[in-house]
């Protein structure tokens, strides 16, 4: 609803506008000599003053916004700002909500891992990428252990291989220093297809006897 000057105390009528200020320029704000009026409905209005449109706004009880700046003449609508920002403030939680930051998460190994440590990272990693994380699985090399870097390519082969019902690996193992890594993602998951429905199956039609 549009805020008249006169009926609202002046200390809160300019709070009012200065977290207007942070999105656009509302009512007396706009000093332009000219500016083209669009109507609440969408409406072309033509281009007229600032201070005409304002008054047009208020008739309808409305607030007049500067949603061009960079038009010449600037573009200005009148709307329900409060409304209007009301219904972007939602907008914007609702994507941020359907947004999913992708982390890649890290599983570090040493060439000499036994089956149960083994089988505790496998479980940590397969958990990361039902979780629809990416998946970083490192053996570090130690001392002695840089002459049989092979021992680490066929460990993180076999981790990937335990994950290819989830996974797919989009980097094949690579020595880097003394740690060889590989990349695993996630593979998209489809929705279940709906069962066939059972056909129904005719009854045959028996032939009426034909009488002599």
């Amino acid at each position: 609803m549009f805020l008249h000057a006169d009926a609202v105390h002046p200390h809160f009528f300019s709070e009012v506008l200065t977290i207007a200020n942070a999105v656009h320029q509302i009512n007396e704000e706009i000093l332009d000599k000219e500016i083209r009026v669009i109507g609440e409905q969408g409406e072309q209005l033509g281009i007229m003053s600032a201070e005409e449109a304002l008054k047009m706004a208020i008739e309808h009880d409305l607030d007049l916004v500067k949603i061009a700046p960079g038009s010449v003449p600037p573009v200005c609508r009148i709307m329900d700002y409060g409304k209007f920002r009301f219904e972007q403030t939602k907008k914007e939680k609702e994507a941020k909500k359907n947004q999913r930051v992708i982390e890649i998460k890290e599983i570090r190994m040493s060439p000499g891992i036994d089956t149960n440590d083994f089988n505790t990272k496998l479980k940590n990693g397969q958990k990361f990428l039902s979780d629809g994380d990416r998946v970083k699985v490192s053996v570090r090399f130690r001392g002695r252990e840089m002459a049989h870097t092979e021992i680490g390519e066929v460990l993180l082969k076999d981790y990937a291989e335990k994950c290819t019902d989830i996974a797919a690996m989009d980097k094949a193992p690579k020595l880097e220093g003394r740690s060889m890594s590989m990349f695993l993602s996630p593979k998209p998951t489809t929705p279940a297809k709906k069962p066939a429905k059972p056909k129904t199956l005719k009854a045959p039609v028996q032939e009426a006897e034909s009488q002599e």
